[in-house]
């Protein structure tokens, strides 16, 4: 393997909380507590036990198969070159696309609060297409200073988020927690499978593993470091949030619950800084999906192969595959709801881990990890992935149709594709 390796432990760390938080806390916090109500914080522990069973994974087959392919190269080591594995990473692709769908609306509705009252709901569409059209072109020139800066900036939103969650504690109503404001057992875990997508982030570290340090060692601790961090802080903001508002003004505010949750302790300057921080998120979550994720599946999809070193910032090998994927975001942004966005990201997300972990059972003996654990970690994502689909089923068929649709034309179209073009996709064997 080629190429001079220059990432570390609080760099790569940075990948996955910078993907995380900017995918969960800002844009579906809202959503999450619409349906889990003031039991939100019971929903992210739930959901982030089954990110680190699933991390376990990620971390075994990271080291054992060093690849910017992530878990599309964890999926062709147990399953081999076929339309399985062909489907499931065009799936991933997808799933990128519903993610970075979610980030732009996220953005879109912390930017229209700097607007004045009353403006035309229009400028939500505006500033979500407007986000994906600059990181489309700053992708497309090739900008190395914006992935270099991930680091700074998950460091100024990570210190915001303490200093807000230490407030918010501090001055908090307790009353608020009361666990006979808890909703049944169900809707707690209905909440946690929608608030599941708050952990994708820490998958990204996988695919800058030919950048990173040492991996064998540092891979494994960045990604237990990045969950055990955003575990953290979205308990201690989702405290800081319950604590000062009702859930009345959470979901009247739910596009911006953050910033609103802000404005009783810290003031309208407390309310735009925390506007400020959601922006700062959610761009470097575009930042780290669109480069880290998105490329590499679609580099597959087209290619069957990765180059040899694998330049993660940079789409000089498929630019046409940047702009489907920018063109597909903004019609998703534009035309379906946010929580049919979250539920369709955190839906096909799970359909991933499930399959990870089914190949990893087939590749016990190359990576060494336990099998109880594996085990427990695809029947979490399993029992998940079935909660959200009956979700689905009772509150938005429609939801539900498009996600089966989704599935249905990833297989056909890699079935297709392979028959007109002979394209296999290789594994990486160096």
């Amino acid at each position: 393997m080629t190429g001079i390796k220059s990432m570390g432990l609080y760099a790569a760390t940075s990948i996955g909380v910078g993907g995380m938080i900017g995918a969960g806390i800002f844009s579906i916090f809202g959503t999450a507590v619409k349906i889990s109500g003031s039991a939100v914080y019971i929903s992210f522990i739930i959901a982030g036990v089954v990110a680190l069973l699933n991390a376990y994974s990620y971390a075994k087959l990271g080291v054992r198969y060093q690849s910017a392919g992530g878990p599309i190269e964890f999926i062709l080591q147990g399953f081999g070159d076929g339309v399985l594995s062909g489907g499931l990473n065009l799936l991933l692709w997808i799933s990128y696309v519903f993610g970075l769908a979610l980030y732009s609306r996220g953005f879109s509705s912390y930017a229209v609060t700097f607007l004045p009252p009353g403006s035309a709901q229009i400028w939500e569409k505006i500033f979500a297409t407007a986000i994906i059209l600059i990181f489309t072109a700053i992708n497309f020139i090739g900008a190395r200073a914006v992935g270099k800066s991930e680091l700074f900036i998950v460091s100024i939103k990570f210190s915001i988020l303490v200093i807000f969650a230490a407030a918010g504690i501090a001055y908090m109503d307790t009353g608020n927690l009361s666990v006979s404001t808890w909703p049944d057992y169900k809707s707690i875990l209905f909440g946690a499978g929608i608030v599941f997508l708050a952990y994708q982030g820490f998958g990204l570290i996988t695919n800058a593993v030919e950048d990173i340090n040492n991996p064998e060692t540092t891979l494994p601790r960045a990604i237990y470091l990045s969950i055990a961090l955003v575990i953290l802080i979205y308990i201690s903001v989702s405290l800081a949030v319950i604590g000062n508002l009702s859930i009345f003004e959470i979901e009247k505010a739910k596009d911006y619950a953050l910033a609103a949750a802000a404005k009783p302790f810290l003031g309208t300057i407390g309310f735009k800084i925390m506007a400020l921080a959601a922006l700062i998120s959610t761009s470097s979550a575009i930042n780290a999906s669109l480069y880290g994720g998105a490329n590499v599946s679609y580099l597959l999809a087209k290619n069957g192969r990765l180059p040899f070193f694998f330049e993660r910032k940079i789409w000089n090998r498929g630019t046409e595959g940047l702009f489907i994927t920018s063109g597909l975001v903004v019609l998703l942004a534009n035309f379906l709801p946010l929580e049919g966005i979250g539920m369709l990201a955190s839906t096909s997300l799970l359909i991933i881990y499930v399959a990870v972990n089914t190949s990893h059972l087939r590749l016990l003996k190359e990576t060494g990890a336990k099998r109880w654990i594996i085990k427990a970690s695809f029947l979490s994502s399993l029992i998940f992935f079935g909660l959200l689909i009956y979700y689905e089923f009772v509150s938005s068929k429609l939801t539900l149709g498009l996600l089966l649709i989704t599935v249905f034309f990833c297989f056909c179209i890699e079935w297709v594709y392979r028959k007109l073009s002979g394209r296999t996709i290789k594994e990486r064997t160096d």
